[in-house]
């Protein structure tokens, strides 16, 4: 299982997962793929983050937000968090969870430096080779590099831009983690 986390689970994980889930039904399609936050169960996703995603071509009018917990963390083979912070929160919930817990933006960037993942090699392989060289304080503070912005707490941060983002960053983690098997159709770009 793949694991999304962002603050309220009603924005940015939500967002990241359903682009995965649509991404990997050609590449992957027997991964699980979910979403979680820190803050309570039952909410829906926001309505300009419904609208967002509809733009993608992704359905977020059922989703409900789920607070994240060691549970869910220790069943992830890999969990990403929306920024910084939501990594430091799940590794207090799952200490063991750090090697296989980074940002999107860190993931991207670390897989882009050690090249995609062989077709023979698991994504557990492959993420042990992202998180080479990687220090717990890596994760202190906040970073522009690291964080995706809000646009449910930042009023000058819009949730188009935001969805955009979030997508494009799931396009390039699939591509470096989820090779083409042969026969298979891309995703739309």
């Amino acid at each position: 299982m793949i694991l999304f986390v962002c603050t309220a689970n009603q924005c940015r994980s939500p967002l990241a997962a359903a682009a995965l889930r649509m991404r990997l039904a050609h590449r992957d399609p027997a991964v699980i793929v979910e979403s979680a936050g820190l803050g309570a169960d039952g909410f829906p996703a926001t309505p300009p983050t419904v609208d967002a995603a509809a733009i993608l071509g992704l359905d977020l009018s059922t989703h409900r937000s789920r607070r994240v917990d060691a549970s869910l963390v220790g069943r992830a083979e890999l969990v990403v968090g929306m920024e910084r912070r939501h990594v430091r929160e799940v590794v207090v919930l799952d200490r063991r969870s750090l090697p296989r817990t980074f940002t999107l933006k860190e993931l991207v960037r670390r897989g882009s430096e050690i090249g995609s993942r062989a077709p023979e090699e698991s994504l557990a392989a492959w993420l042990e080779r992202v998180n080479t060289g990687r220090r717990p304080t890596d994760l202190l503070g906040s970073s522009r590099d690291d964080d995706i912005a809000d646009p449910t707490v930042d009023p000058l941060t819009d949730y188009d831009v935001t969805a955009r983002e979030v997508d494009d960053l799931v396009r390039r983690f699939v591509e470096l983690a989820f090779p083409l098997r042969a026969g298979a159709e891309p995703a739309r770009s």
